[in-house]
């Protein structure tokens, strides 16, 4: 058996949300609810941080914290980091995004089964977009897009809609064909995600702004798990009021 940690990385500075790690969810902070679901699956969870206020909010509910360093550009350099401090030493390290207080147990356990296979280096989750998806909901650049091989490998990630359907009504497009949305959950293998924090950013990540590009442009192959849950990131404060009505309309 594999073994895992898993790790949070959470910033208090947001272009879109200044201090949403700590903004409140049904009485909650949002980071608190993405750590419980965590430990849901995982024995071992820290959260990443380079601001006190977080740290001080995960250490008062519990939790354990990680300070690192304030010049990571992307939160996989954060979670590298955490991991060497952690002090555990794993197979998998799984990077769960501080903004996703619905992650679901079900879709941590998948992300664990793929690596049952051997040749998992990387690991993430798709979600099929339903047949009845407005273009405006599709084509939305917050949402990214994923194409996968017939082995469940990523071919491309995009903020746009990919693939194209030629001669299609864009109305149409969810109807014809299953188009899959990103979910932001990574995991890799120990050693991958120390190489894969060295690579120098790619053309194709610079212009999506996207970092698993980079590992695709590096040959990195990205396993996909699919999961039919539906999960609300908080990118906006208004995400934050959607995930509330969410809270709510599941009781949860």
């Amino acid at each position: 058996m594999k073994s895992f940690v898993a790790i949070i990385p959470a910033r208090f500075a947001s272009t879109r949300f200044p201090g949403k790690p700590l903004a409140i969810l049904g009485g909650k902070p949002v980071i608190q609810r993405v750590y419980e679901q965590a430990k849901k699956v995982f024995e071992n969870v820290f959260v990443a941080t380079d601001d006190d206020r977080i740290y001080d909010a995960v250490e008062q509910f519990g939790g354990k914290a990680i300070m690192t360093s304030p010049n990571h550009k992307s939160g996989t350099d954060r979670c590298y980091e955490a991991y060497q401090k952690c002090g555990i030493e794993t197979d998998v390290v799984v990077n769960i995004q501080g903004d996703e207080p619905f992650i679901h147990q079900s879709q941590l356990l998948t992300i664990k089964e793929l690596f049952l296979q051997p040749e998992t280096d990387i690991a993430t989750l798709v979600k099929p977009f339903a047949s009845d998806t407005s273009f405006e909901v599709l084509s939305n650049p917050n949402s990214p897009k994923v194409v996968v091989d017939d082995n469940w490998n990523a071919l491309y990630f995009s903020r746009s809609v990919i693939p194209y359907l030629r001669g299609k009504e864009t109305e149409t497009w969810a109807s014809e064909h299953t188009y899959y949305k990103h979910i932001g959950l990574y995991a890799f293998k120990s050693d991958v995600l120390g190489k894969v924090t060295s690579l120098e950013q790619a053309p194709l990540e610079i212009a999506e702004s996207l970092e698993q590009l980079r590992w695709l442009s590096a040959g990195y192959t990205i396993k996909v798990g699919k999961t039919n849950v539906e999960t609300i990131g908080i990118d906006t404060p208004e995400d934050l009021a959607a995930a509330e009505k969410f809270l709510m309309d599941n009781k949860l």
